[in-house]
């Protein structure tokens, strides 16, 4: 019997809402790719003729692929109201690779084409681990204590994120604060904009309206920025294989931050995959992941550099009745801006501090995102995994300097920050194990630890055996001792078990 095709429309009026919400979402990250690659000092060439259309590229594929899949899910379940999956730039993801990966490689050869290079080819890398893992992706879950990935993420957070952030949204106080309270009374407080604006919207409006009316802004920046606008042809590179030399040479200590944050990546793919099962549209976990990493290295092979991942705002889609048409119609529209400059023309005319404010408050719920989905009693372990990112921030903005100028401070700065994304997990795994008295896993990170310091991925300034003798030998000693740890819990266990026995016994007698 031939199965009955189901009516499963390109696109319906509840997937206008659903567009506009992603919409919003992917161009301020593009607009914020664009600022702050400026502000390193690539240039526009790089940045709106290479980043822009290949991160576009990503977007593109993997929105039309995520189409697909909903009406294929459609057809098999016989629904009309499946939902596609919103897919983007991960926004946690992307300013590691901006201030992990990007600004370290441009630093250290202090040539920004051959920076992008290096960032792209990480980002190959990243998008091809990914699809390895989609092979293993539960497994990996179910063995990262979640309390320990977290806070890692919201050490990045903290520090990259709404720290930096907030610096430049003081650097013009009459602009950022004023956005950031807006953000604050609309997404916090719920109270609604005028002409029912998302409030992230309307502050960025306001903030460039206050920056050009008070003079931070001159008219001269609307005209450069509409003098962006063009024709950005989409154009493959070999960049991401030019640079793959570098990072498996002088830079491969970037591997450090790019393997961590890709499980991140996968993992948010994974519980973001999950909540929709959970509204009714189960998608296979697997192939997500893969999508997302295939879609990760299109975009590096067309000069992207950051990752991609399904969205938790997947879920609103869903409430709000959303189709497929929503996320066909963000694949057009990106294309389309990409190719004729319009973030380039956005990014030229908003300026830093009226954005910043939204990034502060990405920031600060992702830390807050790290302790209200971790049980109270994994706090501790929450907040030590966060601390070796404070390490690393200030190496980062002191750069090779950073021995030198913290000397003074402590000499423990510079070690703590080298390898911080591992050096997070595996201290935040530690407590977290150590914390449900499971000693014998903890004591697995102990050395997971000593051999990562061993070769160089922590607490060293680059891969080589016995990179960090001290460390590892640290490491190891934490190992001896979380055994003996173990074996006093496990007979203290037997113990108790006997003078349980015991009793009944008498009790009995």
């Amino acid at each position: 019997m031939k199965a009955t095709t189901v009516h499963y429309p390109w696109y319906k009026k509840e997937d206008t809402d659903a567009f506009f919400a992603l919409f919003q979402n992917n161009l301020a990250n593009f607009v914020i790719i664009a600022v702050t690659m400026l502000g390193m000092g690539f240039p526009a060439s790089i940045v709106f003729g290479k980043v822009i259309p290949g991160a576009a590229v990503a977007v593109m594929v993997g929105n039309l692929y995520y189409a697909f899949m909903a009406n294929r899910l459609a057809q098999k379940e016989g629904r009309t109201d499946v939902t596609a999956l919103s897919y983007g730039i991960s926004t946690p993801v992307m300013f590691v690779f901006l201030f992990g990966v990007l600004a370290p490689a441009n630093a250290l050869t202090g040539n920004p084409e051959l920076a992008w290079k290096i960032a792209v080819a990480a980002a190959f890398l990243s998008g091809l681990i990914e699809t390895l893992v989609s092979f293993t992706g539960n497994w990996v879950r179910n063995h990262l204590p979640r309390a320990a990935m977290l806070g890692a993420l919201a050490g990045v957070a903290l520090t990259f994120i709404a720290g930096e952030m907030l610096f430049n949204t003081f650097s013009i106080p009459v602009v950022g604060l004023v956005a950031l309270v807006i953000i604050i009374a609309g997404v916090v407080g719920k109270m609604a904009m005028p002409f029912k604006i998302p409030a992230s919207l309307f502050a960025v409006i306001i903030g460039t309206v206050l920056a050009f009316t008070l003079g931070y802004q001159s008219p001269s920046q609307i005209a450069e920025g509409l003098n962006n606008i063009g024709f950005y042809p989409i154009l493959p590179t070999l960049a991401a294989f030019e640079g793959m030399t570098y990072l498996f040479g002088a830079l491969i200590g970037l591997l450090a931050i790019i393997l961590p944050i890709t499980l991140y990546n996968a993992i948010e793919t994974m519980n973001n995959v999950d909540a929709m099962s959970a509204e009714g549209d189960s998608y296979d976990v697997r192939e997500c992941q893969a999508v997302d990493g295939v879609g990760t290295m299109l975009g590096a092979i067309f000069g992207g550099l950051f990752p991609t991942t399904v969205y938790i705002a997947t879920v609103g889609s869903k409430w709000m009745g959303a189709g497929r048409g929503y996320s066909i119609l963000n694949a057009i529209v990106f294309g389309l801006a990409a190719m004729t400059g319009v973030i380039a023309a956005l990014a030229a005319i908003i300026p830093l501090a009226a954005v910043a404010p939204i990034l502060v408050f990405v920031g600060i719920s992702m830390v807050a995102t790290a302790f209200g989905s971790n049980d109270k009693k994994y706090f501790p372990a929450v907040a030590i995994a966060m601390l070796p990112y404070f390490a690393n921030y200030v190496m980062t903005r002191f750069n090779n300097s950073a021995g030198e100028v913290v000397a003074g401070i402590s000499e423990g700065i510079v070690p703590l920050g080298q390898g911080a994304m591992f050096t997070a997990i595996v201290l935040g795994a530690i407590t977290v194990y150590i914390i449900d008295q499971d000693y014998r896993r903890a004591s697995y990170f102990a050395l997971i630890g000593a051999f990562l310091s061993f070769v160089g991925f922590m607490h060293a300034p680059k891969l080589a055996v016995n990179a960090a003798p001290d460390f590892a030998i640290g490491y190891v000693l934490i190992a001896v001792f979380l055994v003996y740890c173990a074996y006093q819990r496990a007979s203290s266990v037997v113990t108790e078990t006997n003078r349980q026995v015991s009793v009944k016994r008498q009790v009995a007698s």
